[in-house]
């Protein structure tokens, strides 16, 4: 585990007491606030006790179970014995003679009572869907480790970042028909599908290094200036929303990094996501657009200093030339720290990426 990690909650016993395990065979599993480990067995052996239970707090280098060293049992299975199923006996059915029903003495008339004027109905005689009260549960989910963490992270940032959003639109006619072109071609040679977070990723890159400061954070007293690009790609997975870190990617070409997100992905899906996988991060990406997002403030992934929203494309009139048309537009949001970026530099960037998506050869020829 990290060295930030001091405990963690015992979610799952994968073996029992009495059953064999071989070395590095998974025993139990740990659900801490960052991700879910896996413990492994140090040795061959039997196991003899098991020392926490499951939902249990444990704590880090701690002893989970008891193991005593052996190889395997020779008779390690046995079937169990077969148990023959109770036979049912139908039960005897009894006829039982009704005797015939006898007739009643005719009853005299009522007299007839006097005619009430009918009474005004209330509201509870009423039934009308939303007045009456109708079935009503509740249930209550204890929030996991994950979950805990993320909502600390989340409101932290919040507390401690002067948070502000700038906002743009982007044309992405012609990203699409580049996408269009070229998909069957990427997708033959490389085995991988090229969607639009790669060259939202490549434009991030061109205006992070057009404008450093975005890609800066604050540390005690100081401003710390990064001269490599290592974006966090936000993934939601069951558990919670997941950060991993995309290295280096001034190096990347839009498709080893649409490669490199499809692999982070599964893996975050998987829940095979490692701790190295989210450590680091000098700038976000959140793309709430898959979802269904039209417009939306991010929250800044601490400590960075900004965090990029994407969000969905939808078709809307835009003025082009002097004329209206129907244009696929991307609203686009930076949520970014002013104690470190000005507005200015927001804009810039914002401003730098849409340049970059609007016209993608600006990421070939880098102007």
């Amino acid at each position: 585990m990290g060295e930030s990690i001091t405990e963690g909650t015992l979610t799952q016993w994968h073996k029992k007491v009495g059953e064999f395990v071989a070395r590095d065979e998974q025993v139990a599993t740990i659900e801490t606030d960052k991700i879910d480990v896996q413990v492994n067995s140090p040795e061959h052996g039997t196991i003899t006790d098991l020392l926490f239970q499951e939902g249990e707090t444990v704590s880090v280098g701690g002893d989970l179970f008891k193991l005593e060293l052996g190889e395997a049992p020779l008779n390690q299975k046995t079937e169990p014995p077969k148990v023959e199923p109770p036979k049912i006996e139908k039960p005897v059915e009894k006829v039982v003679e009704k005797p015939a029903p006898v007739a009643a003495p005719p009853k005299p008339a009522p007299a007839a009572a006097p005619k009430q004027a009918p009474k005004p109905a209330t509201v509870e005689q009423l039934d009308i869907p939303g007045l009456n009260i109708g079935l009503r549960t509740e249930k209550r989910v204890k929030m996991n480790r994950m979950r805990l963490r993320i909502a600390e992270r989340l409101k932290e940032s919040q507390n401690i970042a002067a948070s502000l959003t700038t906002f743009n639109e982007i044309d992405m006619s012609n990203l699409m028909q580049l996408r269009s072109k070229y998909k069957d071609l990427v997708l033959d040679k490389h085995a991988v599908k090229l969607g639009f977070m790669g060259a939202f990723v490549k434009a991030s890159v061109y205006a992070l290094q057009q404008v450093p400061a975005v890609n800066a954070r604050i540390e005690g007293d100081n401003m710390v200036y990064s001269d490599f690009v290592d974006v966090s790609v936000a993934v939601a997975t069951p558990k919670g929303l997941v950060t991993p870190v995309l290295r280096n990617c001034e190096t990347l070409s839009i498709v080893q990094v649409e490669k490199a997100l499809g692999a982070l992905g599964k893996k975050a899906r998987d829940n095979a996501i490692t701790l190295e996988d989210m450590q680091g991060g000098t700038f976000t990406i959140s793309n709430g657009g898959v979802f269904g997002s039209l417009y939306g403030t991010p929250i800044i992934n601490a400590p960075q200093s900004a965090i990029l929203g994407m969000h969905a494309i939808k078709e809307r009139p835009v003025v082009v030339d002097g004329k209206i048309e129907i244009r696929p537009m991307m609203y686009v949001a930076l949520t970014y720290d002013h104690r470190i970026i000005d507005g200015r530099e927001a804009v810039t960037f914002l401003v730098k990426v849409k340049e970059a998506i609007e016209d993608p050869a600006r990421l070939l020829l880098e102007v």
